[in-house]
């Protein structure tokens, strides 16, 4: 299930002013859109139309409610047991890279297909694309090691006739990241990836059961937003994956204007920031965002020379 909050009568002004998320959610509007929708939703407390966030299927028929009334998109699903995505987060991440590549454009956000994105680590909900392409009419290559999010993600981009816009590919090598994924002379104006940020298995849990205990419930270390291991850890956490993004981003210099990733920990920027002095990045951003308590930051390097 996905971290989202419960919707508020006030203005999520928190979030990007393009973000079409930023009011409450219309829970007429979605019903009308989904009718599935229906049976989950409640009257919450301040005698509002909610549901239930600690319920994963209500989330996923909220999301997929979501994106049809929204984005446009008919068909979508996840398998069980992977990341459902919170939807305004994910859309804030694509409308502020939107405004990075708006600064080599003359300030305007360049829209179409000739803007070409990789999604790092697509998962099977295939969310950025689907976000960025309806949101901006860009092209979008989603890279993706686990075959079953793979089949999944390239499900939602058939159902939806997206495929001359969206090309999933498989990662074959978990050593790599840009590598394999990238073609001979194929360019990119820029690379986005939402990485693994925990070290263990073991700290997914802990820190699964001290949310759920926030929340009022006892259930142990389920978790709540779902995610497969290689979604939500990696060995080394994400200092680790983060440096090795950003060595391998060096080969690949000539083939992405810029590239991005989100930052979960404040802690991790210090050592990127020496990193990218060290491998001679000529441009280095850092892009505060957040949703309700939660905060994330986006960091944006390049190694050419932005007119």
């Amino acid at each position: 299930m996905a971290d989202q909050t419960q919707n508020s009568s006030e203005e999520k002004t928190n979030l990007h002013p393009r973000n079409l998320h930023r009011g409450r959610y219309d829970f007429q509007l979605l019903i009308k859109a989904l009718p599935a929708l229906r049976e989950f939703v409640v009257q919450n407390e301040r005698d509002e139309l909610s549901i239930n966030f600690t319920d994963p299927e209500a989330v996923k028929t909220l999301n997929k409610a979501l994106l049809k009334l929204h984005y446009g998109i008919a068909q979508w699903d996840i398998p069980e047991g992977f990341l459902c995505p919170p939807i305004p987060g994910r859309a804030d991440y694509i409308h502020y890279i939107a405004d990075v590549l708006a600064e080599g454009n003359n300030g305007v956000v360049p829209t179409g297909n000739s803007v070409k994105v990789l999604d790092v680590g697509v998962g099977a909900n295939c969310i950025y694309p689907l976000i960025g392409h309806k949101a901006y009419g860009w092209n979008f290559v989603g890279s993706e090691a686990d075959y079953i999010a793979v089949a999944a993600a390239k499900k939602i981009v058939d159902d939806n006739n997206l495929t001359g816009a969206i090309d999933i590919r498989r990662q074959t090598s978990y050593a790599n990241i840009f590598e394999g994924i990238i073609k001979p002379g194929e360019k990119f104006d820029i690379t986005m990836c939402n990485p693994p940020f925990h070290s263990s298995s073991k700290e997914v849990k802990e820190k699964s059961s001290r949310k759920w205990k926030n929340l009022g419930q006892d259930k142990g270390t389920e978790l709540n937003f779902g995610g497969r291991n290689n979604e939500l850890w990696c060995e080394g956490g994400e200092p680790r994956f983060l440096n090795k993004m950003m060595s391998e981003s060096k080969e690949f210099a000539r083939s992405c204007k810029w590239f991005s990733s989100l930052i979960s920990q404040k802690t991790t920027l210090p050592g990127c920031y020496k990193s990218l002095d060290y491998l001679g990045a000529k441009e280095v951003k850092t892009i505060n965002m957040s949703q309700g308590q939660k905060t994330n930051r986006i960091l944006v390097w390049t190694f050419q020379d932005i007119a």
